[in-house]
């Protein structure tokens, strides 16, 4: 499910501790990558005006400027126990965390070359920490089902059924976290609002 900062809407587009051990964040890492897509335009405005364009439509059929995505998969170890039951033992992720942003596809002229790389530098902290809810999202999917125990459980069916509860959860939080920050962030002059008009007003 990507997480997307609307272009155009003003009013629109991550921490919590889960008391996962520094041991077991340690033993995964994400692999983190950045695409962008071609925009037009040698001033602020008609750079904005082209994300408005050309930026993705993601969720609700609304441009955006930036959005961060990912592809997470699961490496599992489910042991049937000597009284019948199963327990998830360990888990291991591969999480893939993608930030697609904006890029001119001309060379910039000053002051618009500065101002532009302000704009996207931050707009690459903003998608950083919608990667960052993510990587939280994971360790707390381990932390909640590492371990999980179900009696009479032979063949290991039910334990994967009893773990679907936590994945939800995490996931239904880590969007919520993401949609709040975004609310946050464009709000009348907050951060990436601020980003925006001193694009759009400085050249």
């Amino acid at each position: 499910m990507p997480h997307a900062l609307a272009a155009l809407a003003l009013p629109l587009l991550l921490l919590l501790a889960f008391g996962v051990s520094l041991a077991a964040a340690a033993e995964w890492q994400a692999v983190e990558q950045e695409k962008t897509y071609a925009i037009s335009g040698t001033t602020g405005p008609a750079l904005y005006a082209s994300i408005g364009e050309r930026g993705p439509v993601v969720g609700g059929g609304r441009r955006t400027i930036a959005y961060t995505t990912f592809d997470l998969k699961w490496s599992r170890d489910y042991r049937p126990q000597p009284d019948g039951s199963c327990t998830l033992v360990s888990a291991k992720p591969w999480l893939t965390i993608i930030y697609n942003l904006p890029k001119p596809s001309q060379k910039l002229p000053e002051p618009v070359a500065t101002n532009w790389k302000t704009f996207i530098d931050g707009m690459r902290r903003h998608e950083k920490v919608h990667g960052e809810h993510m990587k939280e999202m994971v360790d707390r999917i381990i932390a909640t089902t590492v371990g999980v125990n179900v009696a009479d459980d032979p063949k290991c069916q039910k334990v994967r059924q009893a773990i679907q509860k936590p994945l939800s959860e995490a996931s239904q939080e880590q969007r919520a976290r993401s949609s709040e920050f975004d609310r946050a962030e464009m709000s009348q002059g907050a951060n990436v609002h601020g980003l925006i008009l001193g694009l759009v007003n400085g050249g």
